[in-house]
């Protein structure tokens, strides 16, 4: 009697543990905790994307203290921390990553379900989830969202549009948590995971603000090696993992200690020229990529920010520093939606010529 008394508490305790560990959401047979809901899983993703709760509360445009209560209950829910809370924004706990994967899959699940469910029953027009990063240039971001806008109308397809970054492998696109995106290229458009599609717009290239007194200012031009020692404000690298990454490998070929300096506000380029004016030590500032790359005739950057005090823009020597411009694409969307993207990045007017490159 005692020995099964002992194997019911067993069996109680063993259950009590596995409801307090991180649940993973995606395989088959296991049920999520009672009370979980998918706007958890929503919130839970912005605030882990947008790395602090008040951008993401203002883009899921909701109060701040209502989106920490709701990360809090799902952190009760689940039985364990998913987020380090710190001065400088979030990061995630192992738990925490683990959810990051299974709640994309989950919420792009359920959102294809819906659409797909929608337009069986002729409720909806078909949708296009399109990705279209905070950081990139107004007039790149700008003209391709006109005429997308434009095409999608025309055939008759609704726009989603998401604000989330784009790593080296467009990994929301490959994924299926969207089904196309401008973003950035570091390399070949070949290089790309099946079953993606690009076509790519030009190329970019950062814009380099140094002190005056540096005596690269006079010549205009800045070489990589100078770059490399000095302290270069840049990023985040959650901003745009791809060209954070290539840029880095490629300025530690001059020094491999290299490594960038984060902002210390994520706000606009006055402010954080002025932080590097007053630097205890010689600071450059590096902007992602912003103007095309070379400047064709005909094109101009953008006008010089106000308030730059005792900060210079030059280029950077030889151009070691650039990006290609992109709009990619799931190869497994309908034809007729893979039309569209064709027909928008076809008609763009930028220098570049576009060219097509389905990735092996």
């Amino acid at each position: 009697m005692e020995a099964q008394a002992h194997h019911g508490l067993a069996q109680v305790t063993d259950m009590k543990q596995a409801q307090a560990e991180p649940v993973r959401l995606t395989p088959a047979g296991i049920q999520a905790p009672q009370g979980l809901e998918l706007r958890h899983l929503r919130y839970f993703v912005a605030v882990a994307e947008a790395g602090t709760f008040t951008r993401a509360a203002e883009r899921l445009f909701i109060a701040q203290p209502t989106l920490s209560q709701q990360i809090g209950r799902l952190e009760q829910i689940l039985g364990t921390r998913l987020l380090y809370r710190g001065r400088d924004g979030v990061r995630l706990t192992a738990a925490g990553a683990v959810l990051l994967d299974a709640a994309r899959d989950v919420l792009a699940a359920v959102d294809h379900a819906v659409s797909q469910t929608r337009q069986a029953a002729g409720l909806g027009r078909p949708r296009l989830r399109v990705v279209l990063p905070a950081d990139l240039p107004d007039s790149l971001a700008v003209q391709t969202a006109s005429r997308l806008r434009s095409a999608a109308d025309s055939a008759g397809v609704a726009i989603t549009w998401m604000d989330t970054p784009l790593d080296a492998e467009f990994s929301p696109i490959r994924q299926h948590r969207a089904d196309a995106g401008l973003g950035w290229l570091t390399a070949s458009p070949g290089t790309l995971p099946a079953p993606l599609d690009a076509m790519t717009l030009g190329q970019f290239e950062p814009e380099a603000w140094i002190p005056r007194s540096h005596p690269a200012a006079r010549r205009g031009a800045i070489g990589l090696d100078e770059l490399a020692g000095l302290d270069v404000i840049h990023g985040p690298r959650r901003a745009e993992p791809g060209t954070y990454d290539a840029w880095t490998s490629i300025v530690r070929t001059m020094d491999p200690r290299f490594q960038f300096t984060d902002p210390p506000l994520r706000h606009s380029l006055p402010v954080v020229l002025a932080f590097a004016a007053t630097a205890g030590r010689p600071a450059a500032v590096l902007t992602g990529p912003a103007a095309i790359a070379g400047t064709p005739p005909g094109v101009i950057r953008l006008p010089r920010p106000a308030g730059t005090g005792d900060m210079v823009r030059v280029s950077v020597s030889g151009q070691p520093l650039t990006a290609t411009a992109a709009l990619v694409w799931n190869g497994d969307l309908p034809r007729p939606l893979q039309q569209i993207l064709f027909d928008t990045a076809d008609g763009l007017t930028l220098p570049a010529p576009a060219s097509l490159s389905r990735a092996g």
